[in-house]
This record gives C-alpha cells, structure tokens and sequence, in this order.
C-alpha cells in the first residue's frame, strides 16, 4: 500500500483537496479553513488529529472510513495560506508539507501573499507608480509588457512590499534562489525586483518555445515541475487556477 504522509502548520483554502484524491495514511494538522476536512480525500483517511470541528465536520471527512479522530487543533480561517511541497521517497511513500527540510521537496501549490488582499484597493495607483519600470524592464528582456503587469497583479496586486508565508517577496514575488539566479541583491527594491522577475520570464519564454501557458505554469510551479510533466501545465489545481487567472488579465489587455 501507497502511504502518504502529509504534515502541515497550516493550509490554504481548498489546499488537501488538491494534495489527493485516493489515499491519506497520516494527517498532521495545527489549522484548517472551513470545509477544510471534506477536502483532504474521497477514499479513506487513517489517521486525523484535530482539536476541534465545526459544523457538520465529522460529516465532512471522510465518505469511508476514519480509523482515529484524535485531535491537535482547528482554525476555521480563510486567511490561513501556505505553499505545499512533495516528496516521494524511494519506497514509494509520499510526503507533502509546508515546511520542507530539504531540496529534495518540490513545491506543488504556491499561495498569494499574505496582504494580497489589502493591497487591492491601491492596485490602480500602484500600476500607475510602477508602469514605466515595468515598460523599461519588458523592453530589456524583450517580454511583453503585457505579460508583465499580468504577473504582477497576481502575483503581488502590485503592492512592492507582498510578502508570501513561503518567503517570496515584492512586485514579482521572487523567492531567494531566483533572486541569487538573476543578481538581485534586494527584492524589496520595485527596479531590481521587476528586472529580476521580467528577466526569469524571458527565460521561461526561451525555454518553453514562448509558449505563454507554460511560461506562467513554470513561473508558478517552476521550470522543473513543468518539465516533470512532459511540457505541460502541471495537474496542481492551484497551478492551472493561476495559468488562467495571468493569461485573462494578459488577453483582458490586449
């Protein structure tokens, strides 16, 4: 049998829902959204430790079978957000957690930042402030401009001091690595971040045939991911979510 650990500090809306839909053998959680428990599987959860359960939670569950209700803790929260990482071990075992301890974790589910939300009401002044180093950098690196405000209004709602749970930061939302990759010293800077993020486009662009589709998919998922799935939008339902999201509000500009 497959076993599938998932050990979580906290969950993104939908996020279990999107981590199986067979088989969960052991789930640690500290918090969870409304309707959180339905999501996690459809077959079978063996282990389930919580604190406490809202309205209709045990029905909310599992349609099988629960092998032990033991419980740490519930947060009926929408805020609660993090990015997802997996890990399949060599015998076959699957981990998924929000804390990864090495690189060997891939991330399957990236969540906006944590004050996504209370930037919108400042996102069209914002535009207006970063709109001519968003052209400057799209003419740098030859990427669309288009492009680039759509990234960026999903990525941040162009608030160039997002911060993600995972460590992701600024306009474009660069993670460390990406920034080392691309010389960006300060990601809170709005030049150095947009050029940093405009420039990892342009070479997803290169990488995937300027296929806009996987370009974005890549730019969420990372590169990897989308290589894993033979050049194609990776099953992550927060992944095709964000694909669709970038490449409306791309097509809503032209």
């Amino acid at each position: 049998m497959m076993r599938i650990h998932v050990r979580l500090s906290c969950l993104p809306p939908f996020g279990l829902m999107q981590i199986c839909s067979r088989q969960i053998c052991h789930v640690r959680l500290s918090c969870l959204p409304p309707f959180g428990l339905m999501q996690i599987c459809s077959r079978q959860i063996c282990h389930v430790r919580l604190s406490c359960l809202p309205p209709f939670g045990l029905m909310q569950i599992c349609s099988r079978q629960i092998c032990a209700i033991i419980l740490a803790s519930l947060l009926i929260s929408n805020e609660v957000q993090a990015d997802i990482y997996k890990f399949i071990a060599n015998d076959g075992s699957i981990y998924y957690t929000d804390k990864p301890k090495n690189s060997l974790y891939k991330r399957i589910i990236r969540t906006r930042p944590v004050n996504y939300a209370a930037a919108l009401p400042y996102m069209g002044s914002n535009r207006k402030r970063f709109a001519d180093l968003i052209t400057e950098a799209a003419n740098r690196h030859q990427v669309d401009v288009r492009l680039v405000h759509a990234v960026i209004q999903a990525e941040s709602a162009y608030n160039a001091r997002a911060i993600s749970t995972a460590g992701a930061v600024g306009l474009m939302q660069l993670m460390p690595d990406t920034a080392r990759r691309y010389g960006v010293v300060n990601r809170n800077d709005p030049v150095q971040n947009i050029d940093g993020g405009t420039h990892y486009l342009k070479d997803l662009l290169r990488m995937f045939n300027s296929n806009l589709d996987l370009a974005v998919a890549a730019y969420n998922a990372g590169e990897g991911a989308v290589m894993r799935y033979h050049n194609s939008i990776p099953p992550y339902p927060e992944t095709r979510n964000y694909v669709k999201t970038v490449m409306a509000l791309y097509n809503r500009r032209s």
